[in-house]
């Protein structure tokens, strides 16, 4: 006899961000900040995991590969950034604070 599924559901807000139910994050042992593996299934199901430390994102060592490569047969591509387009960009952010580890506040949402 198998065992009963468990069935949770959350709501998505205006952002497309949802809360994971409480029951969900025990199962997974997930805590703050740490990461989650969404799998979508050939069938449209899709498979929540946590994401392990050690793991890294295929995409971006595909990515890093992919550059590494271009650069190596096109070096003459490689420009250096001017000192214009530096202090435009050092402009523009010079008075935004960002903490990537801080919450997102209410009306963030």
């Amino acid at each position: 006899m198998q065992a009963p599924k468990l069935i949770c559901e959350s709501t998505l807000t205006d952002r497309y961000q949802t809360t994971i139910p409480d029951t969900v994050r025990k199962a997974l042992n997930l805590h703050k900040r740490d990461k989650i593996c969404y799998s979508v299934q050939p069938d449209g199901q899709v498979v929540v995991s946590r994401v392990e430390e050690n793991e890294e994102d295929p995409a971006l060592g595909h990515f890093l590969s992919f550059l590494a490569k271009d650069i190596c047969q096109n070096p003459q591509h490689v420009n250096a950034v001017g000192t214009d387009l530096y202090d435009r960009i050092h402009a523009l952010v010079a008075d935004v604070e960002v903490d990537l580890n801080s919450p997102l506040l209410d009306e963030d949402e």
